[in-house]
């Protein structure tokens, strides 16, 4: 896919797609929570894995059972872009499985 800066209203129709998600600071932000420790390191893995394999990797912190996630592309200048919306929607693909 290509890497393309979204303009606020391809921002908000992405929004509308990814529940949970907001805006914050300037980034795409959202907080996973799951039933342990061992359950969000498991899918921090699974989702490391993938953002690897794009070559684009989160702002993320963990604490105990939770991950607060931040994307942006810093390649585009720090921008939310088609990018930061792919690894949101793989980010919660992966934790509806965990």
């Amino acid at each position: 896919m290509a890497r393309y800066k979204l303009d606020d209203g391809a921002l908000a129709a992405a929004l509308g797609d990814l529940p949970g998600w907001a805006v914050k600071d300037g980034k795409l932000h959202k907080q996973f929570k799951f039933a342990s420790f061992a359950a969000a390191l498991g899918w921090m893995v699974t989702v490391g894995i993938a953002a690897d394999k794009m070559d684009h990797h989160p702002e993320w912190c963990n604490v105990y059972n939770r991950v607060t996630v931040d994307l942006v592309t810093h390649d585009l200048g720090n921008a939310i872009s088609s990018w930061d919306v792919e690894l949101a929607q793989k980010m919660d693909e992966a934790a509806s499985e965990a």
